[in-house]
């Protein structure tokens, strides 16, 4: 394993390459990291396990699999399920976000975004423990289920 202050590998999936280009541009204003880029949900899925990343950044609305497939896909497979994720997505409303976390989602964010808001985000997820991901998914189903 490397040091600590190894570069830090992003993988961006978004089907529009105009915003993969944005998201790629945003990261390295503030960190150095090394972005790998996926066109649609599967691709992206296969990229995690090819790839590794130290975190991924996801939209929603994708060909092939959507965001929320693909987080509950990764959240669900014991290699993956501690991947930070961060859904950056157009869809705006609280229950859009409110899929996305409980999909297992770390972050969610929208577009438009604001670079130093995702770099932000990414900062915050690399420094998530597995037991604080799991503690915040168990509030969030019980906050859900009280609304219910």
């Amino acid at each position: 394993m490397g040091s600590m202050n190894a570069i830090k590998k992003v993988l961006v999936i978004d089907d529009n390459p105009t915003i993969v280009e944005l998201i790629k541009y945003a990261v390295n204003l503030q960190g150095s990291y090394q972005v790998v880029v996926a066109y649609d949900g599967v691709q992206g899925l296969e990229r995690v396990y090819a790839e590794q990343p130290d975190c991924v950044i996801i939209d929603v609305k994708m060909p092939k699999m959507d965001g929320y497939q693909l987080v509950r896909c990764l959240r669900g497979d014991a290699q993956t399920a501690n991947v930070p994720l961060i859904i950056l997505s157009a869809m705006t409303r609280e229950e859009d976000q409110m899929t996305g976390l409980l999909s297992g989602a770390d972050e969610y964010l929208t577009k438009p975004f604001k670079p130093t808001a995702l770099n932000a985000a990414i900062e915050r997820v690399l420094r998530l423990t597995p037991a604080e991901r799991q503690r915040r998914t168990d509030s969030l189903v019980q906050t859900q289920s009280e609304r219910e």
